[in-house]
């Protein structure tokens, strides 16, 4: 975690309190947009380069993880498979409405060392998830060939999918509540979320154990990082 003399994130420019909620998210949208972008592409080339490298090459045997009551009943959907791919939308929006470059440090260190704990946990204890039992036209599926062929369902505990999820939801919240914004979208915002962490289950890509270990894992990083964004509470310049 950061240093305790950590000074906090300044505060933002009081006038952008006379704006709209609407018109505050785009103003934050479009500040620094190319910054902001590249920012995320490096952040995710680099995690991926990491994530691959030791989805192939566990160096301890990889235990299968144990299903639950939970995984016998849930069934396989594979219409599911358009919000677990969504995640990759979902996870750039707290980075694109950070209002200044530092805020945006901040949350890269928070969601960076989330990463990093997840990757830890992959090195020491490899994990995958059982052989599903899925339908014989499952290849026909838009998008599913392509995803059990790229990301085999192994780094399973904690899913990292989940974990992700879970703490882009609880920033996207702050975010939307600094701006004053209504209730539909803080309400959207979770079931997107939501949506995204049952997506895990229903494609079979991760079982309930590594839904419920991406959940602790979030919440762990997610809550303490909030101290740290007190210049939020002034709203976005």
């Amino acid at each position: 975690m950061p240093p305790s003399r950590t000074p906090p994130l300044h505060p933002l420019p009081a006038q952008a309190l006379a704006l709209s909620w609407s018109q505050a998210l785009r103003r934050l949208v479009g500040r620094r947009f190319v910054f902001k972008f590249l920012s995320i592409t490096a952040f995710m080339w680099v995690f991926f380069v990491a994530y691959f490298y030791l989805l192939r090459h566990p160096v301890r045997p990889v235990t299968v993880m144990p299903l639950t009551a939970l995984d016998h009943w849930l069934p396989f959907q594979p219409a599911a498979m358009a919000a677990y791919a969504s995640l990759w939308l979902y996870v750039g929006i707290p980075a694109g409405l950070m209002p200044t470059p530092r805020h945006l440090v901040v949350y890269g260190y928070w969601i960076a060392a989330l990463c990093l704990t997840g990757l830890l946990c992959f090195y020491v204890f490899p994990t995958a998830v059982p052989t599903a039992h899925l339908p014989a036209n499952i290849a026909n599926h838009a998008g599913f060939a392509l995803l059990q062929g790229v990301d085999a369902a192994g780094n399973a505990f904690p899913s990292l999918h989940v974990a992700t999820a879970v703490f882009s939801a609880v920033w996207i919240d702050r975010l939307l509540h600094q701006l004053r914004a209504p209730a539909w979208p803080r309400v959207l915002n979770a079931l997107w979320g939501a949506l995204i962490v049952y997506s895990t289950l229903a494609i079979r890509q991760h079982v309930a154990l590594d839904v419920a270990g991406g959940v602790v894992l979030a919440l762990a990083f997610a809550l303490p990082s909030l101290r740290w964004v007190k210049g939020l509470e002034h709203g976005p310049g």
